[in-house]
């Protein structure tokens, strides 16, 4: 995610580092060339009678228009809604240890195990998430009593979630936490289970792609005859405006499709990194664990992962 302090109107035009244009300029780059190829060849194709107008091509370019709102607002939705689970994920962590602790107040290394489970739980859904290797952050994390359960699990991040509710049941047969304050505690383990399952349904339930493929094709096929309608008209000046027009069809499909995908590395995705940090620096906070983990902070280029 990229988090820049407040910058001047005009830096802000210059801005590099977390816009699209990386991806598309080869992109606009072809359009360019085509560009060029429309002004050198339009007296050619004008001698056999053919000629594009620029009014079919504002008819299309506002249906297109209309239709890149709705994919992007789709996409901005998958964003926002996996923030939202991913924050009532931080609120249902401290909710958890804050019950542990007040209930057993006396079983410090209880509620240290408990929380260890808690923090490993959250890494180990960022690495679901990015289909990245784990095992480090959970030999690091998962108590030794657990390690083997959880290491050898083809669904490591379930398991936890078994292994918090398998903690809590202990807990309950020695007669530590009652029937009512069990239900309680149990209440925010399912609320943990509905998180990692909406994290799942967003990354396992893309936009479909039928939708995605014809909105792809016609704002590429758009781009690709605009110079050879605008060259009639304005000549030499087709690049520019052609590039400009385009710029913007491809910039907006681009972000589109990177916000469709909220867990990816990329610069506007999700900083799952950092909110993991967050998760363990309040646990291990309110278990009295120092020294806490170092912030995640911004790179050099204002990104956040």
């Amino acid at each position: 995610m990229i988090i820049r302090p407040q910058q001047h109107w005009f830096r802000r035009l210059l801005g590099w580092h977390g816009s699209v244009l990386p991806h598309i300029m080869f992109r606009l780059g072809l359009n360019l060339a085509m560009s060029v190829i429309a002004i050198l060849t339009y007296q050619w194709y004008q001698g056999f009678g053919f000629r594009l107008t620029i009014a079919p091509f504002s008819l299309l370019g506002v249906s297109i228009a209309i239709f890149l709102g709705f994919r992007n607002n789709a996409s901005y939705a998958r964003f926002i809604e996996a923030r939202v689970l991913w924050g009532s994920m931080v609120i249902t962590h401290r909710s958890l240890l804050r019950q542990i602790k007040s209930i057993l107040p006396q079983q410090e290394q209880a509620a240290r195990e408990f929380a260890a489970l808690q923090m490993a739980f959250s890494w180990s859904l960022k690495h679901q998430l990015r289909e990245t290797n784990g095992r480090e952050d959970l030999l690091r994390l998962v108590p030794e009593r657990w390690r083997n359960e959880v290491m050898n699990s083809p669904l490591p991040t379930n398991r936890l979630l078994l292994c918090m509710g398998t903690w809590l049941g202990e807990q309950r047969s020695k007669g530590a936490i009652s029937d009512i304050l069990w239900q309680s505690v149990d209440a925010n383990l399912n609320q943990l289970s509905a998180i990692m399952t909406g994290c799942e349904r967003i990354a396992g339930t893309p936009i479909p792609f039928a939708y995605t493929l014809i909105l792809h094709r016609t704002v590429y096929l758009f781009c690709s005859l605009l110079p050879f309608a605008l060259a009639a008209d304005l000549h030499f000046m087709t690049p520019l405006v052609s590039v400009f027009i385009s710029y913007t069809f491809l910039s907006l499909e681009s972000l589109a499709a990177e916000l469709e995908e909220p867990f990816g590395e990329e610069p506007n995705h999700l900083p799952l990194n950092a909110m993991c940090v967050t998760i363990e620096r309040n646990l291990r906070d309110m278990n009295d664990d120092l020294p806490l983990p170092a912030p995640a902070l911004p790179d050099s280029n204002f990104v956040l992962n």
